[in-house]
């Protein structure tokens, strides 16, 4: 068996000392002037890839191809990429799913191969092939798939974003692919190689802006997200909101996690929460926090009609259990431990925005509905129901043949007896 060689990329030979009072010194300031003022007014980075690479076809070069692409932090998605043609109108935009290991073929791509130089300490890592050249030229399977389609030359470059505590910024990469007789000339690849570091900074202003965009919603919620991200940040600022208050618990979470390891627990919690989120999106429901084995949301009534807001929140709560159902029969097939939820809903006014220490914020609802929800949930177990809602929802939804008077109960801290609703299909 052979012996394994390990080649160790040299680094490209640096562009020549370019004067700027000919015609490529001016399409160089030109296109570095356009990059600057379009990440100045926030161009996202599907027109700004999209415009660049236009820019070029504009400047005489024969590029067929464009690729750029960037990981992210996002707990859901590890990257995204654009893809422009000069035969299409509009730009490919594709994401890459959080553990998806990026794809098949990616360990043996371009990209690959310029970030692990990149992540090993070249500054700005690039290739370039001459794919008319021979097979040698055509390293990478998709090279050859561009050969096969008519392509002609590639150049590729990764540019890392922040050093030492900030090396955990995403990079971008880029690739050009030509398609003309002879490729690239010289004075393409030093218009491109000159004009992308200001692209690349372009990009990484408004992928900032998307990353905080993006984490911010993960946290908090898509509503709360937009208000902060828009500058509601400062501690007290509160408005009061009327919305229906939904909230769900595990019943009987102390005994599993007692008797669990603490990843099975986890694990449980990530089901049950996303099984029960699933119908608030569609819905036009707002998670406000997750509580140990609980979940507080809200549905905002805004301008909409009172009862369709509460008949979306019911129809949620039933499309939950039914989803907790098959849930369920999944874990005790693969003998793990099965969630029960109880369901609470009530209506009212609630204070929503900033709460807090002075470096400590949450942006979250309070108020007598947050608490008297919470009340109503402690009956389910005594009631023998999963879901039980107020008076005050069961009037504003007007479903008299899917709720049920359960009579008066008293709610800890609530001086008078309260009428609880139950769903005529939970007996």
């Amino acid at each position: 068996m052979p012996s394994e060689t390990t080649i160790i990329p040299q680094p490209e030979a640096a562009l020549p000392i370019q004067a700027f009072d000919n015609i490529l010194g001016r399409r160089i300031i030109d296109l570095h002037r356009w990059a600057v003022r379009e990440g100045l007014q926030g161009t996202s980075v599907e027109q700004l890839f999209n415009g660049f690479c236009r820019q070029l076809v504009a400047d005489g070069v024969k590029l067929w191809r464009g690729y750029a692409a960037m990981r992210t932090l996002h707990p859901q998605w590890s990257g995204y990429g654009f893809t422009w043609k000069r035969e299409h109108t509009a730009i490919h935009e594709e994401q890459f799913e959080r553990g998806t290991n990026d794809g098949p073929g990616f360990s043996t791509s371009p990209v690959h191969h310029l970030l692990t130089r990149a992540e090993a300490g070249e500054a700005n890592p690039r290739i370039r092939r001459r794919l008319l050249a021979g097979a040698a030229e055509r390293d990478f399977s998709v090279l050859e798939e561009f050969y096969a389609a008519g392509a002609t030359d590639y150049y590729a470059q990764v540019f890392a974003f922040g050093e030492g505590e900030q090396s955990s910024l995403p990079g971008v990469f880029f690739s050009f692919t030509s398609d003309g007789p002879d490729g690239f000339g010289p004075d393409d690849l030093v218009l491109i190689q000159t004009a992308l570091p200001g692209l690349a900074l372009a990009i990484k202003s408004d992928a900032a802006h998307v990353i905080a965009a993006g984490l911010l919603a993960a946290y908090l919620g898509a509503d709360a997200a937009r208000r902060v991200h828009a500058g509601a940040i400062e501690r007290g600022s509160v408005e009061s909101v009327h919305a229906v208050v939904w909230y769900a618990d595990i019943r009987g979470f102390t005994g599993i996690a007692d008797s669990e390891s603490g990843l099975n627990v986890v694990r449980l919690l990530d089901e049950v929460f996303e099984t029960l989120t699933a119908p608030l999106r569609r819905r036009g429901g707002q998670v406000m926090k997750f509580i140990g084995d609980g979940m507080l949301a809200t549905f905002a009534f805004d301008n909409a009609d009172r009862s369709e807001v509460c008949r979306r929140a019911l129809d949620a709560v039933e499309e939950a259990m039914a989803a907790l159902d098959i849930m369920n029969s999944g874990r005790e097939y693969t003998m793990l431990p099965a969630a029960r939820v109880d369901f609470a809903l009530h209506l009212g006014d609630v204070l929503y925005g900033n709460i807090g220490a002075a470096d400590r914020l949450d942006f979250t609802v309070i108020g007598p509905a947050v608490n008297e929800v919470d009340r109503i949930e402690k009956l389910c177990e005594p009631l023998g129901r999963a879901v039980l809602v107020s008076s005050e929802f069961a009037a504003a939804a007007d479903q008299p043949d899917r709720l049920v008077s359960l009579g008066q109960h008293m709610l800890r801290g609530v001086r008078e007896p309260r009428e609880i609703f139950g769903l005529a299909s939970d007996r």
